[in-house]
């Protein structure tokens, strides 16, 4: 045997099959140049060295693993295509003679062919546009830009290991397919599967009632920490009522098309509805792939782009006042010398402060049982995971402090109180605290001040204005109890604006950080003092929105482009399927422009079917979406409204355009055009 003849028979396989083989390989490359580009960022010194560098870093290595476990899953299933378009002339070669080792070696062959091509085109694409990608980085942390140019050594390697153990599994798959499948078999592959199936209603009506319940969920909940326990439960509910409803429930519409007898019996729709009854129950997994992806695809852009745009806003509505003090303390001595170190560093700058706000509160956590807050877990009867959407975070503050805060003048009984919900309603009259006794709600207020508690809470706020210290002292001595060295603590909380530069508030920031620290080597018991500046978390909050933007447009590229390249196979495997029977249907009396019109009601009823369906499930997902948001200080649901159409409706054009293609592709390969 010749040299070399395995080697060409691979590529003569690969060269002569281009249409189903150079989107594979387009696609690998583009999966491998964005996991070389996540990678090296998530390396690269200089994006380390940058402000929040660190944590946009951490990020990114968590997108190299979901590039990971994604692109195994993807290339083994767009390589089912490949195989299934191959195997008929596998067969024809064993039925030639040549044995199941000979097969293996051509296939051998063309992996390692694809292999290199992916891996020197990825690579190459990916060191040419990592240093576009560094800039972008840069511009993003508001780092220094540097121009000088490094390449990935780590990363390569990275890239290279991780591909080649992909490549080898899927060849693995593959050879296993071979050595099982008798020639006959593999002659007939593509002819496999062509009885029209039953439609499975209760397989149906199960997905049906499984997408309403992950609905009802959706829509729901109302509290984040909920929404963060029972956001990948709906996930994983949607997925698979999705798959039950583009398998089964497809198949049982098409059923229903059928017996419409005005609707099934016309010329552009007769062909395409029965068309689509027997192959959807194979590719429904497909269209439900498409649906998915293109799902997560909104999911992802919409909020990282919404988190990025936000990001001043968010950051704002963590931190009211340029600097923060919170005193763990409302003993005067101690609140006098935090002030007086505030006040001399201000001094020392030259700099007065503005829209000064300061009030005392206690916050603790307990769990709400009707008009019961309760703090000792063996009194919570039956507490469980699901149970956690009644936890809530409790502001005590003094009447005193709310009133000259709030311009009122406001009286209470010494069993009193006024009310404010921020996350929730609170219906009762009576609110009963354990060890505390019952409090009358004398009036629900509407609201208090902005201020970065509720912001950095994951539970939903509840502050309730007491009377005075005495109700304060009472309860805090309750919940310390209770929790011991978890319990919460009295605060002073201080804020104020100033009217200069980022760089001297950082300074002041570090003068009263240090004045702080000072009082406390001189006095052992002198209380924590967290201090906060705008200026200096500015780059960790853009690290972070940034990082997830970044890498949630990198993923969504990812995703898109196995949507497109599902999309792709479905209309060319589907259209070497039809074209023997479009073929008939042209001998009987069909006319090219009908076979048209057939091919433009089954393609848009098909195509269209999986972004009608994920622009459903974002819409059921926006309430719990919103509240995901929250968590990241983000409130401003106009926003997200508005960037979540916008992204909706570019990915619709993009969708259109990919249709475009592929409608072209598939009346081409049915109508017996050369390509």
């Amino acid at each position: 045997m010749k040299r070399f003849f395995y080697s060409r028979l691979a590529w003569n396989g690969i060269r002569k099959n281009r249409q189903t083989y150079l989107p594979y390989i387009l696609t690998c490359i583009g999966i491998v140049m964005m996991f070389y580009i996540i990678s090296f960022l998530s390396r690269s010194e200089a994006v380390s060295a940058m402000p929040g560098g660190e944590s946009m870093q951490m990020i990114l290595s968590m997108g190299c693993g979901v590039i990971d476990v994604f692109a195994l899953i993807f290339l083994f299933y767009t390589n089912s295509f490949l195989i299934r378009r191959r195997k008929k002339e596998f067969g024809l070669y064993n039925i030639l003679g040549m044995g199941k080792w000979n097969l293996g070696r051509i296939l051998i062959w063309e992996s390692l062919i694809i292999y290199v091509i992916s891996m020197a085109g990825g690579l190459l694409c990916g060191i040419l546009f990592s240093k576009a990608a560094e800039l972008c980085m840069t511009n993003i942390l508001g780092g220094t830009v540097s121009f000088t140019f490094t390449v990935g050594f780590s990363s390569i390697a990275q890239t290279l290991t991780l591909f080649a153990a992909i490549f080898l599994l899927i060849l693995l798959n593959t050879l296993r397919q071979i050595h099982v499948s008798k020639p006959v078999e593999l002659l007939h592959s593509e002819s496999v599967g062509e009885k029209p199936p039953k439609a499975n209603w209760l397989l149906a009506l199960i997905g049906a009632v499984i997408l309403g319940c992950a609905y009802y969920v959706a829509v729901k909940v109302e509290e984040p920490l909920a929404a963060m326990l029972w956001f990948f439960v709906a996930v994983i509910m949607v997925i698979i009522a999705t798959y039950m409803l583009f398998t089964a429930g497809s198949v049982a519409v098409c059923k229903l098309l059928q017996k419409n007898r005005r609707y099934y019996y016309r010329t552009n729709h007769f062909v395409s509805v029965s068309s689509m009854a027997y192959r959807l129950k194979r590719n429904g997994a497909g269209l439900a792939s498409i649906c998915i992806l293109s799902t997560m695809v909104l999911v992802m852009l919409s909020s990282t782009v919404c988190l990025y745009i936000g990001t001043e806003e968010s950051l704002r509505t963590r931190y009211p006042g340029n600097i923060v003090v919170d005193t763990y303390s409302i003993e005067e001595p101690h609140v006098a010398r935090v002030q007086e170190a505030v006040q001399s560093t201000l001094a020392e700058h030259g700099l007065i402060q503005e829209n000064v706000l300061d009030y005392r509160y206690l916050d603790v956590a307990g769990l709400l049982e009707g008009d019961r807050v309760l703090f000792d877990k063996s009194s919570m009867t039956g507490f469980e995971l699901t149970d956690a959407g009644k936890m809530r975070q409790l502001f005590f503050v003094p009447l005193e402090d709310y009133n000259r805060l709030m311009g009122r003048t406001e009286t209470l009984e010494a069993d009193q109180v006024l009310i404010c919900s921020t996350d929730t309603d609170y219906p009762y009259d009576t609110i009963s605290i354990e060890g505390c006794g019952t409090l009358k709600i004398k009036e629900v207020v509407p609201g208090f001040l902005d201020n970065g508690n509720d912001a950095m809470q994951v539970l939903p706020s509840i502050y309730l204005f007491v009377p005075d210290l005495n109700v304060m002292e009472d309860i805090f001595d309750i919940q310390a109890e209770k929790y011991g060295d978890n319990r919460s603590y009295k605060h002073y909380y201080y804020c104020f604006d100033l009217d200069c530069a980022d760089e001297e508030q950082i300074a002041v920031y570090e003068g009263i950080k240090e004045k702080v620290r000072q009082l406390q080597i001189d006095d052992n018991s002198f209380p924590s003092v967290p201090v906060e500046s705008v200026a200096n978390e500015r780059g960790g909050f853009y690290a972070l929105y940034g990082g997830l933007f970044f890498l949630g447009v990198l993923l969504g590229l990812v995703f898109i482009f196995a949507a497109v390249l599902i999309m792709y196979y479905k209309q060319v495997s589907e259209g070497y399927e039809d074209q023997s029977r479009f073929e008939i249907m042209q001998k009987v009396g069909m006319t090219k422009r009908e076979i048209k019109k057939s091919i433009n009601s089954q393609v848009l009823t098909v195509f269209f079917l999986p972004l009608v369906t994920a622009g459903m499930h974002v819409a059921f997902a926006f309430p719990m979406i919103s509240k995901l948001l929250a968590l990241f200080n983000l409130l401003n649901t106009k926003l997200l409204i508005l960037v979540t159409a916008g992204c909706f409706l570019v990915f619709s054009l993009f969708y259109v355009m990919v249709y475009n293609m592929t409608s072209h592709a598939y009346y081409n390969i049915v109508s017996g055009r050369k390509e």
